[in-house]
């Protein structure tokens, strides 16, 4: 997944990153984004990510949907399921959840 002209970390938080850690992965990988960008369903499928385990992405600190494309040098981070209530209004993952679904 790692490639010498990689240009943007892409982390995994909650059960993703327990999941890679337990697959002896690191919670985050370093990868090379096209000038077009790439989906964070792309990203998701390219990690292996577990996807009924993801609620979404943040992308430049902001709540997105899978379907959402990722730029070079964005700030990216898998959302997994399972965020509590309050939380999931404030941080924005209750609106980019429902676009998964």
């Amino acid at each position: 997944m790692s490639s010498s002209k990689t240009n943007t970390t892409v982390r995994m938080f909650g059960a993703l990153h327990t999941i890679r850690k337990e697959r002896g992965l690191r919670p985050f990988e370093d990868m090379y984004i096209p000038p077009e960008g790439r989906t964070g369903l792309e990203l998701a499928n390219e990690l292996d990510l577990p996807l009924d385990k993801i609620e979404g992405v943040f992308i430049n600190n902001l709540a997105r949907s899978l379907d959402e494309t990722i730029h070079p040098g964005d700030k990216v981070a898998f959302i997994s399921t399972g965020v509590p209530g309050p939380h999931r209004y404030s941080l924005g993952i209750h609106s980019a959840g429902k676009h998964l679904r």
